[in-house]
């Protein structure tokens, strides 16, 4: 059909689900990112980092978000414009980023980069994704010292060795959350109990669905959505080796046309 963008289109997220999409950005060939997607910010926020690994982690992974966005609002990756939401905290223009234009009330987004993943997160209602590395006890001890009380109590309860996985995993509930919230680290983490990384699971902050993301070893992640999960519980699209490849580089296949064995993986999110 004439018209028809290079990628395929998918339906919106319906009220009550989310998609996830976790790109591993090493299984990108070096020189194919498709840069020319981004816009003017972008461009210079990915020319302002100090290291190429940290350019080529921030540019696969907006340009990975920008090809999702396009396929469900069946706009090309470049036509994809962002905005802000309002601060909750201080009311100013640097709140949660928005799609501007058709779609913005139907699609929520959030985008999550560290060391060697991306992780994406759409769905009908306010959501905040996060992955992070699993930090050393030094640095484990200093981010716990943020934390509710309570949260900090239960991290003191677990043996030395056991707190630094149980912090990332509580950690990422956090800015999750934060994240879906439009505040960032902007409202104090010690405000909101999300729960340790006890095998009870995270406890959502009323009226939230806060779930653990299953990802690579020495990582945690997690997701954060306004409202309560209806659909069937959500899995992990891993965008890994030629997939990850196919996504970021100009004119990408049709990739997401049909889901060759094992693309989509990760089980349930607890």
């Amino acid at each position: 059909m004439e018209g028809t963008p290079p990628w395929v289109a998918r339906e919106l997220p319906p009220p009550g689900s989310l998609d996830l999409w976790l790109l591993r950005v090493s299984d990108v060939p070096f020189g194919i990112l498709d840069e020319a997607v981004l816009d003017a910010t972008e461009r210079r926020r990915a020319a302002s980092l100090m290291h190429a690994a940290d350019r080529t982690r921030f540019t696969a992974a907006h340009v990975a978000l920008r090809r999702l966005l396009g396929a469900y609002l069946r706009r090309r990756p470049e036509e994809i414009h962002f905005g802000r939401d309002t601060c909750p905290c201080c009311g100013g223009p640097h709140g949660r980023p928005t799609l501007l234009g058709a779609g913005r009330d139907d699609l929520f987004f959030s985008l999550s980069h560290r060391g060697d993943l991306a992780l994406v997160g759409t769905a009908a209602a306010p959501i905040g994704v996060d992955v992070d590395l699993v930090s050393d006890r030094t640095a484990s001890a200093e981010l716990a010292s943020m934390l509710h009380v309570a949260e900090q109590e239960e991290l003191a309860a677990l043996a030395p060795a056991s707190r630094p996985r149980a912090l990332a995993r509580l950690w990422t509930r956090k800015e999750a959350y934060l994240k879906g919230l439009g505040t960032g680290l902007g409202r104090d983490p010690s405000l909101d109990y999300v729960g340790s990384g006890a095998p009870g699971g995270p406890y959502p902050p009323s009226g939230w669905t806060l779930l653990d993301v299953p990802v690579d070893r020495g990582y945690a992640a997690a997701v954060a959505v306004r409202g309560e999960l209806t659909a069937a519980g959500p899995t992990v699209t891993r965008l890994f080796g030629p997939r990850a490849a196919d996504l970021v580089r100009p004119h990408a296949a049709d990739l997401l046309r049909t889901a060759p064995p094992g693309l989509l993986t990760g089980g349930t999110l607890t």
